[in-house]
C-alpha cells in the first residue's frame, strides 16, 4: 500500500509538470477503501477466488496462453479464433493486479510474473506484440492483413490489443511496483508513437481502447508523446476513410466505426456499442487533460443523447445484435435486446469520467443503475457462468439466435467474462471522491476510507448501510488536521422522483420523497446542489451523519416514443430493477399482467439467490385452456426478483416489462 501511495504522488507530480489541466475531481484509490458490506464484498471475494482463477484456466485450456508461447518460439499455428484473443490474457492480468492491490497474494503475484515472462518472449524486438502475426508472419489470418497495421482501421485489432496491454501493465505496476509488464507496454507504445502521428501513418483505430490505454501510459510515465498520440487517433475519425454518407448501411456510411464524422461533430451515440464507450471515455480524458472545449461539448452532447434515447432500464446499451451496436433513437426491443456486458462496463467507465469532469450526481445515478442491474447480471452468482448479452425478456414462444436464456462458462469470443473480472475490483474506487476540501460520497456501501484533502489533511470515514436493500446510511467522521471541510452526500435520482436523467423512463404517479439527514442525532437542513446534499462544518472526532432515504416500490413507464413499452410497466425499488422469472410464477412470465393499482410488498429473502429483496403481489395471468379453445384470466401470486439475479436457477421465461391492461390477444397456433 505504501509503495502504491508513493508512486501515485510521484505520478501526480510528473503529470502536473506537463500540464496544469486534469479532472477537477479525484477518485479515492481502491487501496484506500476497505469494504465490509454484504453485497459488494462477497462479489469481490468471488471474483478473486473463483472468476480470476477460472479465467486463467480457460485461457490455458483454449490455447490463449499457448498462442503467446508459440509467438515466443516463432513457430506453430495460431490456435484460437480471433486475433484479439490476446486481450483475454491482458484483461485477466489487469483484474488480478487490481485484486492484488487490495488483497496481497504471493502465489498469484508469482504466477503473474511467469505469465508476463511468456508475454515478453512473444514481443518482437522493435516492440510489436500481436501473436496472430508473430507466430506465422506469412499467414496471420484474414482479419490481420498481409502487413502490419494494414487492416487496423477495420478488423485487425492490433491497436485494440495494444490498448488492453497498456491497461494491464498500468494495473500491474501500480499494484506491485514491478516494471516487467510496464517495460513491455512502454516498448510497444514507443513503437506505436513512432509509426502513427502527423506526417506518418494515419488511421482511426477499428476498435477503440488504445486511446484510453495511452492516456494511462502518459499518467504513469509522464511521456507527453502518449497523450499526443491518443488525441491524434481521436482526431483521425471522420478523415482517414471515405465512406458513403448517403448509405443507410452503418458499415458503409462509417457510423458503425464512429468514423462518419470528426468526433467533435458527432451528436448521436452510434455504431458498435463497446467501441463507442471506449471512444467517448478517451474523449472525456482528453477534454479534461487538455481543456479542449470542443471535446467537452461533444461528450456532454453524446452522453445526454445516450441516456435520453438509447439506454435500457437496466442500464444496458447497444440494442441490435447485428454488429453489437446501437439502433436508432428509441429503438430498444425487449425480446431481442443485445445489451452486451462489455458495453455496460464501458458505460460505467464513461459515466465515472463524466462525474470526475463535472461533479454532477446524474452521472453516478446512471453508473449506479448500470452497475447494480445490467452489468452484474453478466456474471452468475457462482462467479464462473456468464451472459454475453442481457435480455429484457425471454418468451418460450419466441426464439432468436442472439438471445441468451442460460449462462455459459466461456465463449469463443470471451471478451465479457474477462472484462467483468477487471471491473469488479474497481468498485471500491467509485464510492468516494474528493475535490479540494470537498468529500463526495457517491455510492452507499459499508466501508471505511482514508481520504486526503488538498494534499495535506487525511480524513477517515466509516460507512454503515444495508444498501441496496435499505436506505438508512450512517457515516462516522474522523477529521484530520484541517477539520473544516464539506461533505457531499449523493441524493439518488430515484429518491428525488427521477428514474433516469433525460426522461426516457419515469416513475408512474410518484411524488418526490424528502430525505432526512441527522448529525449527532439532530436533524439538519441541507442545500441540494447537482444532486448532492452539502454539509459544511468544523468536524469533531466521532461525528455521526445519518441519511434516511425512503425506498418505495416504483412502477416505471417509458417515454411514449419508446413504442416497445407502450402500455407496459416495470418495477424498481431503490437502485434495483426487478424482473419476474418462470421459477417463481407457475412456469411462465409472458402471460402476466401488472395493473397500475397492483399493491406490491417488499420482503427480504435470505434463502433465495444469496439473499435478495423480492416484490410480492397478486396479479391477473392469462390462461389458455388445455384444449386451446378458451382464453381466460385468473388471479395468481406474483414474485419479482432483482434483475441481476435471473438465470441462476435454470432456463425459462423472464420478463422485465409487463402490460398494465389487456387490450387484445395475439393468437399463436404453433
Amino acid at each position: 500500500m505504501k509503495r502504491l501511495l508513493l508512486f501515485s504522488a510521484c505520478t501526480w507530480a510528473v503529470i502536473t509538470a506537463f500540464s496544469q489541466q486534469d479532472y477537477p475531481i479525484h477518485s479515492v484509490p481502491i487501496t484506500m477503501v476497505r469494504l465490509k458490506d454484504q453485497f459488494w464484498l462477497p462479489r469481490l471475494e468471488i471474483n478473486r477466488t473463483v472468476t480470476i482463477p477460472a479465467s486463467f484456466e480457460q485461457c490455458r485450456i483454449t490455447g490463449r496462453i499457448r498462442n503467446f508461447e508459440m509467438a515466443g518460439a516463432r513457430e506453430g499455428k495460431f490456435c484460437t479464433v480471433y486475433p484479439f484473443d490476446d486481450t483475454d490474457i491482458y484483461k485477466t492480468i489487469e483484474g488480478a493486479s487490481y485484486s492484488l492491490a487490495i488483497h496481497p497474494d504471493k502465489h498469484l503475484e508469482s504466477f503473474l510474473d511467469s505469465l508476463i515472462g511468456i508475454i515478453a518472449r512473444a514481443q518482437e524486438p522493435d516492440g510489436y506484440l500481436y501473436t496472430a502475426r508473430t507466430i506465422d508472419p506469412g499467414h496471420p489470418g484474414s482479419w490481420a492483413g498481409k502487413e502490419r497495421w494494414e487492416k487496423e482501421g477495420e478488423m485487425s485489432h492490433e491497436l485494440y490489443n495494444a490498448g488492453h496491454l497498456y491497461e494491464a501493465a498500468m494495473a500491474h505496476y501500480l499494484a506491485t511496483g514491478k516494471r516487467n509488464m510496464l517495460d513491455i507496454a512502454v516498448k510497444n507504445a514507443n513503437l506505436v508513437c513512432t509509426v502513427f502521428g502527423p506526417g506518418k501513418r494515419q488511421v482511426a483505430p477499428g476498435h477503440e481502447i488504445v486511446e484510453m490505454g495511452l492516456v494511462k501510459m502518459f499518467r504513469v510515465t509522464g511521456n507527453s508523446r502518449y497523450l499526443e498520440t491518443a488525441k491524434f487517433f481521436l482526431d483521425q475519425r471522420g478523415h482517414t476513410v471515405t465512406y458513403d454518407p448517403k448509405s443507410k448501411d452503418p458499415w458503409k456510411n462509417g457510423s458503425y466505426w464512429q468514423n462518419d464524422k470528426p468526433v467533435t461533430r458527432q451528436e448521436e451515440v452510434e455504431g458498435h456499442a463497446v467501441r463507442a464507450m471506449y471512444l467517448y471515455s478517451a474523449m472525456t480524458d482528453i477534454a479534461a487533460l487538455t481543456s479542449d472545449t470542443a471535446y467537452l461539448h461533444a461528450v456532454d452532447r453524446l452522453w445526454m443523447n445516450m441516456v435520453s434515447r438509447k439506454i435500457y432500464l437496466h442500464g444496458g446499451i447497444g440494442a441490435i445484435g447485428d454488429g453489437e451496436r446501437f439502433g436508432a433513437e428509441y429503438d430498444l426491443p425487449n425480446q431481442t435486446a443485445y445489451a452486451e456486458t462489455c458495453a455496460a462496463i464501458g458505460s460505467v467507465f464513461w459515466d465515472y469520467r463524466m462525474f470526475l469532469l463535472h461533479g454532477d450526481s446524474k452521472y453516478i445515478d446512471v453508473l449506479e443503475r448500470t452497475l447494480y442491474n445490467g452489468l452484474i447480471s453478466g456474471v452468475g452468482l457462482d462467479g464462473k457462468s456468464f451472459f454475453y448479452t442481457n435480455a429484457m425478456q425471454v418468451n418460450n414462444r419466441f426464439t432468436h439466435p442472439d438471445l441468451e436464456a442460460s449462462r455459459s462458462g466461456w465463449f469463443t469470443c470471451s471478451c465479457c467474462p474477462t472484462n467483468i473480472l477487471r471491473l469488479i475490483p474497481l468498485v471500491p474506487g467509485y464510492i468516494y471522491a474528493n475535490r479540494g476540501d470537498q468529500v463526495f460520497v457517491n455510492l452507499y456501501v459499508s466501508s471505511s476510507a482514508r481520504i486526503t484533502l488538498s494534499g495535506k489533511s487525511v480524513v477517515n470515514l466509516s460507512q454503515e448501510s444495508n444498501y441496496p436493500w435499505e436506505g438508512h446510511v450512517s457515516l462516522k467522521v474522523e477529521p484530520g488536521s484541517v477539520p473544516d471541510f464539506q461533505l457531499l452526500l449523493r441524493i439518488p435520482g430515484w429518491v428525488r422522483g427521477e428514474a433516469i436523467p433525460g426522461g426516457l423512463y419515469r416513475f408512474s404517479g410518484s411524488d418526490t420523497v424528502s430525505v432526512l439527514i441527522r448529525i449527532n442525532g439532530d436533524e439538519v437542513k441541507c442545500q441540494i446542489q447537482n444532486g448532492y446534499a452539502l454539509i459544511r462544518r468544523k468536524w469533531k472526532p466521532g461525528d455521526q451523519v445519518e441519511l434516511f432515504m425512503p425506498m418505495k416500490v416504483e412502477k416505471v413507464e417509458a417515454n411514449p416514443l419508446l413504442k416497445e413499452n407502450l402500455g407496459k410497466l416495470a418495477l424498481q425499488r431503490g437502485p434495483i430493477v426487478y424482473c419476474a422469472e418462470w421459477k417463481d410464477n407457475k412456469g411462465m412470465t409472458s402471460n402476466l399482467v401488472l395493473p397500475r393499482a397492483a399493491e406490491l410488498t417488499a420482503l427480504f429473502r435470505s434463502d433465495l439467490l444469496g439473499g435478495v429483496e423480492v416484490l410480492e403481489s397478486e396479479v391477473p395471468a392469462v390462461e389458455v385452456a388445455g384444449d386451446g379453445l378458451l382464453v381466460d384470466t385468473r388471479r395468481q401470486g406474483f414474485l419479482a426478483i432483482p434483475y441481476y439475479a435471473w438465470a441462476n436457477r435454470g432456463k425459462g421465461e423472464m420478463s422485465t416489462w409487463f402490460p398494465s391492461i389487456i387490450r387484445g390477444v395475439e393468437l399463436i397456433s404453433r
